[in-house]
């Protein structure tokens, strides 16, 4: 059947009928084509285990935990006590049933979070959204008495709306309130001050923003009592003020300088150098003395060219901070009060992130590591001494398995690393690559039960890249490659596959690649710049149609990133690489599986729609599918993880062998 005989136009409007009886035919195809019910099954039964890790994050005296599995695909929101959570089998009390809520309310919700009022606990704001929209609608819970407010709650109806406790009849707001609301990525223009009982569009308008800003955002901050405003210009670049002596007031720094306020303190991470602090340093100063002039920032953390800074978080009297050096974590508790730092002793050669701290409770820090072989174990520092108190156990037969790292040059003469992880005492074998390459964000060594079981169980290799564009190298390894020289990703990613070649690990139709989002934009332009280079290649949730982003859904808060179409310059770099205006009917592609979700809110269907239709009509061998739920990440329950993962990974066994 072909699937380009329909007008392409057709395909840009979300739900419209064609579109969609076009997404669904092709996608049954795709499925009926590569049936996989057995793995389907046994990674259904792995994300659905109860033998794994219930991560918590400290609120007051409990201890709080979503849950999904067999019973509960659409989650449970529920707590328990620190005693209780330290047995082998804890107690829980759950407070809300999600799967119950939907089937009473005949909605397709799907659990999104909850803001808490701290320190008191008393109230929450829970977000649900419809498929797994970024959208949410908003409802308030009481978490004493375990119920949704019924007298006079705070609700919002479904919008990408920010929202945060001042108090408990008082909230700041953006939301979409009508005509001028909202900026034009589809983020709120507005912050206001809203008091229970009043209508939000009635509320007072504490601070309005331009159109073309990404957002405005006002919140507050309960340890030191300040109320934060910010102006996202960009991506990467802002403006703060903060509530001083009951006066809100621009905070002076650079419009690239990240900024936090905990209590009397201010923590700054620039990405240039200010006051003293390089790009990519952490400082801090005392937040009244900043604002009365004083530039005397103390340097917590400077990085070097192979280190940087990958998180913050805070306790009552340490500043939590992991670094990543060599793409090797290490996390580190530096004293406000000053002092010598503590480092958390972890096992090797693993990647540790901080899961929770909480500044109204002592210096408790809950920390989880893990690499691509082995599973996360979950650890607890007191104040005194680290613990594990629960690991996870091995979902996949990894014998054998081990990772290695390598170095490659790129096009311009930039080393970069990348990690492989497989048996290495056979010879050539299908290889999947991974990548991202964009927004600061870094990749990291990690466990995941579905790809061992679908691929590194089947003695396959695995490879994660670390491309310019991402955080790993801080702020620099980002910015070479944004706007007009956004090309120079592609040529990091190559020389990986290049190199992988020349070290024996696969033939260069043995390699799959595959990434979602940003990373769907790298592997559809691989595919059409250098397909000589992979056997196959799985494209997700992509963008595709570069000239015309910053149009549809989120994207116009992308051009940071990627380069505005409207300036002449950066038009004419983004056509040379944009994917779906280089699909060629002249060059053979190796097959492509381009997916993505009609719930997706973020990234616009159509740019995966346009790309399949492009490719098809060009020629060239293309499978698609899309999930009609599952928003940005593709899938909204582990029904739907199962069966996308083994639609891709069955499908790429059957291409690369």
């Amino acid at each position: 059947m072909s699937y380009h005989d329909i007008d392409p136009t057709e395909l840009e409007p979300i739900d419209s009928p064609a579109a969609l009886a076009w997404a669904e035919n092709w996608s049954d195809a795709t499925e009926a084509a590569h049936p996989r019910e057995e793995l389907r099954a046994r990674l259904r039964e792995v994300l659905d285990t109860d033998d794994r890790i219930p991560y918590v994050t400290r609120r007051g005296e409990h201890l709080y935990n979503f849950w999904r599995d067999g019973e509960h695909p659409r989650g449970l929101w529920r707590r328990t006590t620190l005693e209780s959570y330290l047995t082998p089998s804890p107690e829980w009390e759950v407070l809300v049933d999600v799967d119950k809520l939907a089937a009473e309310e005949d909605e397709d919700w799907v659990w999104k979070g909850a803001s808490v009022r701290a320190p008191e606990y008393d109230l929450a704001l829970v977000r649900l959204s419809r498929g797994g929209a970024d959208a949410v609608v908003i409802r308030e819970f009481d978490m004493q008495a375990a119920t949704f407010v019924e007298e006079r709650p705070f609700t919002l109806p479904e919008a990408k709306s920010n929202v945060s406790w001042l108090d408990a009849d008082t909230l700041l707001v953006g939301t979409d309130t009508g005509e001028g609301s909202l900026t034009s990525s589809g983020y709120p223009l507005q912050a206001r001050l809203w008091r229970r009982g009043e209508d939000v569009a009635e509320a007072e308008v504490l601070a309005t923003g331009e159109h073309e800003d990404v957002l405005l955002a006002a919140g507050y901050e309960p340890v030191g009592g300040h109320t934060v405003m910010t102006r996202a210009l960009d991506f990467y670049h802002a403006r703060v003020s903060v509530d001083v002596g009951g006066k809100l007031q621009p905070l002076e720094i650079p419009e690239d300088c990240e900024s936090m306020i905990h209590g009397d303190w201010l923590l700054l991470n620039p990405r240039t150098e200010f006051a003293g602090v390089p790009a990519g340093g952490l400082g801090k100063i005392a937040l009244a003395e900043f604002v009365a002039g004083s530039r005397d920032v103390e340097v917590v953390f400077s990085p070097t060219p192979r280190t940087s800074l990958q998180a913050l978080s805070v306790t009552e009297n340490y500043l939590v901070v992991t670094v990543l050096d060599d793409v090797a974590t290490s996390i580190a508790l530096h004293p406000f009060a000053g002092g010598e730092a503590i480092r958390l002793e972890l096992p090797e050669l693993v990647t540790a992130s901080v899961v929770a701290t909480n500044a109204f409770y002592g210096d408790e820090v809950w920390v989880s590591a893990s690499s691509f072989t082995e599973p996360a174990t979950l650890y607890r520092w007191d104040g005194f001494v680290l613990t594990a108190v629960k690991k996870a156990p091995a979902q996949f037969d990894a014998t054998g398995l081990e990772t290695r790292q390598h170095w490659v040059t790129s096009a311009d003469g930039t080393q970069l690393p990348y990690f492989i992880t497989g048996d290495f005492s056979r010879g050539t074998r299908p290889t999947l690559v991974g990548g991202y390459g964009g927004f600061e964000v870094s990749l990291t060594p990690g466990y995941s039960a579905v790809r061992g079981l679908a691929w590194l169980e089947r003695g396959n290799f695995f490879v994660q890249p670390n491309l310019r564009g991402g955080g790993e190298f801080g702020p620099e390894w980002h910015s070479q490659v944004v706007k007009t020289n956004r090309h120079k990703v592609w040529q990091d990613h190559e020389a990986v596959l290049a190199d992988v070649v020349e070290r024996g690990y696969a033939e260069p139709q043995q390699i799959g690649i595959r990434g979602g989002s940003n990373g769907g934009l790298l592997t559809s332009g691989a595919l059409t710049q250098y397909p000589q280079r992979l056997g196959a290649a799985v494209i997700q949730v992509p963008l595709t149609d570069m000239l015309r982003y910053h149009t549809w859904s989120a994207g116009a808060s992308w051009m940071a990133e990627y380069g505005n179409p409207d300036d002449p310059a950066e038009r004419a770099a983004i056509e040379s690489w944009s994917p779906l205006h280089n699909v060629s009917p002249e060059t053979e592609y190796p097959p492509a599986l381009v997916t993505t979700s009609t719930r997706d809110d973020r990234v616009h269907p159509a740019h995966a729609r346009l790309f399949a239709h492009a490719l098809s009509a060009a020629g060239q061998p293309v499978d698609y599918f899309e999930n009609t739920a599952g928003g940005h990440a593709g899938a909204a329950d582990n029904d739907q993880v199962a069966r996308v993962e083994s639609l891709i990974y069955s499908w790429l066994t059957d291409r690369l062998g």
